[in-house]
């Protein structure tokens, strides 16, 4: 009997993954532990083992996107066939088909060629669904352009920003049925709009009915927008749609992928904190006689390595830092973790150095490293980019002195590092340099105040002046 192969939840927040390539030729047959695919997520990139025995039998093409869950492919036994209806299944979406009312237009009768499956399911993107509740558009009268005309996200969005003219109905109404509301008189409602008020969760007795005295599925439509439009500006400060560009623009590039995860993570994270930024110089000689003396080592530790060692020491010591909101309240967490920002051409990552706090210098230099050039290639596990408890972002390498980094959710601080500078200081009549950078914390005033976010820095200040503190 054939043995299901499913497109993996890899973690928490995975809702989906995107096929890069096949790893094993169709036919070919695997073992438990033999890659079989490489697959995406809207964090990194990973293979993906069998975790049986048989002989591949793809259901599913590179490109395509698929919900965790989803059956991509058949491991057959010896002289097993595959199944004629064999098709990848997304069980974790809804199959929603509207129903036709209508005479389509040409890019409408694309859609349903294009984005419809044999079995008449919309091939549609769980976040391409949620986005279509929002902005109260029928699925069925979108055009994909994802992998096999399956539609996402940004069908949605640009179908709700290009207007589309009334259609005269030519088809026989949908069968309709009395539906009893919450005020308890009974009134009509089309199938299509029941089907989708039950997808949505709407109380269908709430929505006003069309002229006819029938609640229809724009109706329905029309209500949900109608109770997203102030809930969206008032926690956006966004309209429905923006402005088009000022000037023809050379080109335009779609925020999607990884750059639309970390506009969305960013945006959401300064709407649902109170954040305020600090700044400090410490004084960095010790550092660097520090780092002279570990010269012809086989790992030396860079500038950023002494901050996030500096930054683990100080979370011990201030343990409100080391913490997160949730449900129950402000949690403190006993264990450090600390996410590093590496910048990547396509967007930032922020791969996680566990228990820092525990980590002499050159342990943790070269976890570092391994993090930096596993980001750089690709390689980075979804392991590394999880479970971080406070962040550290260097923009120094690029001149800047200071800045105001975003808080990285569901963390409760970050702390951005600045450029090396020689400074000059008077101590009485004689003048002197020292060697500085301006370190930047950003905090989640709810969690706690200023004067505990400047004695944090000033710990992290104090450990950088005596380095021979942090290999303990």
């Amino acid at each position: 009997m054939a043995t299901e192969f499913l497109m993996p939840k890899l973690g928490l927040t995975m809702e989906e993954g995107t096929i890069l390539e096949w790893l094993v030729d169709e036919g070919s047959n695997v073992e438990p532990g033999t890659p079989v695919l490489r697959i995406e997520t809207d964090k990194v990139e990973s293979d993906v083992e069998a975790v049986a025995t048989g002989k591949l039998h793809r259901l599913a093409d590179v490109g395509s996107t698929h919900v965790c869950g989803a059956v991509i492919a058949l491991l057959l036994a010896e002289g097993e066939a595959p199944p004629a209806t064999a098709t990848s299944a997304t069980p974790s979406t809804p199959a929603v088909t509207a129903p036709a009312v209508s005479t389509p237009s040409p890019a409408e009768a694309r859609s349903v060629s294009t984005s419809t499956s044999s079995d008449g399911r919309l091939l549609a993107s769980p976040n391409a669904r949620r986005v279509a509740a929002e902005l109260g558009v029928d699925l069925g009268s979108v055009v994909g352009t994802g992998p096999g005309g399956r539609i996402v996200s940004e069908d949605v969005e640009e179908a709700a920003s290009s207007p589309r003219p009334a259609r005269q109905s030519t088809a026989p109404r949908p069968a309709q049925a009395p539906v009893r509301p919450a005020g308890g008189s009974s009134i009509l409602a089309t199938a299509a709009a029941r089907q989708l008020a039950d997808l949505l969760g709407i109380d269908i007795g709430a929505v006003a009915p069309d002229d006819d005295g029938r609640v229809s599925r724009d109706g329905v439509a029309s209500h949900v927008r109608q109770l997203l439009a102030a809930p969206r500006s008032a926690t956006t400060g966004e309209s429905a749609s923006l402005p088009p560009a000022a000037q023809t623009p050379t080109s335009t590039k779609r925020m999607s992928g990884m750059r639309g995860t970390i506009a969305k993570r960013m945006h959401s994270s300064l709407q649902q904190m109170a954040q305020l930024t600090l700044t400090m110089d410490a004084t960095m000689d010790a550092v660097v006689a520090d780092r002279e003396s570990r010269k012809g080592n086989e790992t030396v530790p860079g500038f950023t390595d002494y901050v996030i060692a500096a930054c683990a020491r100080a979370l011990r010591e201030h343990a409100i830092v080391n913490s997160q909101v949730t449900d129950d309240g402000i949690a403190l967490l006993p264990d450090v973790h600390v996410g590093m920002a590496v910048a990547l051409d396509e967007g930032l990552v922020v791969p996680v150095v566990r228990h820092a706090d525990r980590l002499d210098l050159e342990s943790l230099a070269v976890e570092t490293k391994r993090l930096a050039s596993a980001a750089r290639s690709g390689s980075l596990a979804l392991a590394d980019l999880e479970g971080g408890t406070f962040s550290v972002s260097a923009l120094g390498m690029f001149g800047v002195d200071a800045f105001t980094p975003v808080i990285n959710p569901p963390n409760t601080a970050i702390m951005g590092v600045g450029r090396l500078r020689d400074d000059v200081v008077l101590d009485g009549k004689k003048v002197s340099t020292q060697t500085r950078l301006t370190l930047s914390l950003t905090w989640d005033h709810r969690v706690f105040d200023g004067a505990p976010a400047a004695q944090f820095a000033q710990t992290v200040c104090r450990l950088l002046a005596s380095p021979s503190e942090l290999d303990t």
